[in-house]
Formats: C-alpha cells, structure tokens, sequence
C-alpha cells in the first residue's frame, strides 16, 4: 500500500515550490509596472494601496472564515507599527523605480536577507554566522560598484531610495519575527490602505489617463496577487527553500525589464548586480542544502 503521507508532503512541496516561484514572478513585475505608467509615485501608491487593499482584505476574510474566526484581525500598537513602516517603505520602493534603473532596484533589495542579518544583530544581538557576514561583505561590494557607476547621473537618488527601502525591508522582517501574534497579512492590508488615504489628500489620483488607470489597478492586484501567492506558499515548505526560490523575483526584475522597456542598465551595474546575485543565490543555496541534509537525516531514523 502506498504512503499517502509521504506522498501528500511530496504534493505540498511542489505546489509550495510553484506558489513562491508564482509569486517571485509577479512581484518581478513591479519595475515594469511602475516605469509604464505617467502618474507619479504618490499616485501609484495611491492606485495600488487601494485595489491592493481591497483584495488583500477579502483574503483574509476567507482564511478567516476557513479557520472559523480563529484567526484574529485586531492589530495594536505593533500592527499599526508594522502597517506604517511598511507603507514608508513602499513609497520608497515604488519612487526608486522612477529615478533609476529596475535592475539597480532589484539588485538592492536582493541584499535584503543581509541587511535584516545586520540589523537583528545591531537591535536584538541575535548572532551573526560568519557565512552570512561573507555573503553580506561581498553582496556590499556590488551595491558600491552600482551606487558608484550612479555618480555624475540622475540614478544616484534612485539608488539611495533603493537602499533606503531595503534598510526598511530588513526593519519590517525584524518586527514581524519579534511580534509573532501580529496578524502579518492584516496589517499589510491596512498599510496598502495608508497608502491610499496619503495618495489622496496629497496628489489626485483621478487625473489620470484610461491607459494609466488601467495599469494601475493591473499593479494593484500583482501587489495582491504575489503577497498572497507568497503566503499559501511559504507554508507548504520550509524558510530555506522559500527564501532561495524568493530571491528569483532579482533575475525575473531583470528580464522584464529588459523584454517590456528595452531597458539595459550600464556595465558597471551588471557587474554590480552579478556580484550580489552571486552573494545571495550562494547564501541562500547554502542554507536551502543544509535544510535538506537535515530533513534527509532525520527521514532515515
């Protein structure tokens, strides 16, 4: 007879594996999106806060409802904290986009993992491996190669939104880990609406074109889309292999970019960008094999 534990787990994996690669995906598409449309980031923010919100929200009433009200949606102080530093990271993000290259923002935020690394070890002490701080130096030099190539252009200040952003991220993943009874999901919801209310009392997002509008709310529900893509799948497999199938929205970034805006950043960027990219894919494989050495070990007792 056929274990149909093993072979339920095999299937989890898989459609955890095609979730996170989904999602990774769609959020490569955030470049493309926000280069395409005229508005500007305030208006963009404003569009994709609220379409964003509204599916986000309607997600999490369903995963409510399937746990039978378990789940719950009140914030406090840390979901509130949690909504506004990830609303100012995201108009960091999506400005960024407009000043610089997609590739330039991609590689960035791909160091992302090593800047939480710094950060949880400057705030919490939380120890620091020593193959991370080699990855991280590394990742370093290609984010100064990159930075410094912007110098003398109008990328500069891209760039600094860029870091600025990933200083954001790496803040965000450090409070989510430290309030763990913060419902995560809702208080995305609830910072993707900030960003709405914002956008409209400081710019008017009702003057935009059909073709912009159009965008727009497409850019909304990738927002959505890959947020919840990302969460149904991440649990189905372990952090290791969601965080190195994660880091292929850098090369998805890249390529769309490339095939939808023709866009091919300067040398001194892709050598950047190889850099990081090798920095981060060997960090993460890394520590995805070790991941699986141990679960193969401890199938064989």
């Amino acid at each position: 007879m056929p274990d149909t534990g093993i072979t339920t787990d095999s299937a989890e994996r898989k459609l955890g594996i095609l979730l996170v690669s989904s999602s990774a995906a769609v959020f490569g598409l955030t470049g493309v999106l926000t280069k395409s449309i005229h508005a500007d980031p305030l208006t963009i923010i404003c569009w994709r806060g609220f379409v964003g919100s509204i599916l986000i929200t309607l997600y999490v009433l369903w995963r409510r409802r399937r746990s039978d009200g378990r789940e719950s949606l009140r914030l406090g102080w840390r979901g509130w904290l949690l909504a506004v530093e990830g609303a100012l990271a995201s108009i960091a993000f999506i400005s960024a986009f407009k000043f610089t290259f997609v590739a330039n923002v991609a590689v960035i935020y791909a160091t992302a993992p090593f800047v939480t690394a710094l950060l949880a070890w400057v705030l919490t002490r939380e120890p620091f491996r020593l193959q991370t701080m080699v990855a991280a130096a590394v990742s370093l030099c290609g984010v100064a190669i990159m930075v410094w190539s912007g110098f003398g252009t109008g990328n500069l200040f891209g760039d600094g939104l860029a870091l600025l952003m990933t200083i954001g991220s790496g803040l965000y993943m450090i409070m989510v880990r430290a309030f763990r009874d913060t419902p995560v999901v809702w208080a995305g919801a609830v910072s993707a609406f900030l960003l709405f209310i914002l956008g409209w009392f400081v710019t008017d997002p009702l003057a935009v074109s059909s073709r912009d509008a159009i965008l727009l709310s497409t850019f909304g529900a990738c927002f959505a889309l890959s947020s919840i893509l990302w969460t149904e799948g991440a649990r189905l497999i372990p952090p290791a292999e969601s965080g190195l199938l994660g880091s292929a929205e850098v090369p998805f970034a890249i390529l769309f970019a490339f095939l939808f805006l023709s866009e091919i950043p300067p040398a001194a960027s892709l050598l950047g960008g190889v850099i990081v990219l090798c920095a981060v894919f060997a960090h993460a494989g890394r520590d995805w094999l070790v991941a699986r050495s141990q679960r193969t070990a401890a199938n064989s007792f």
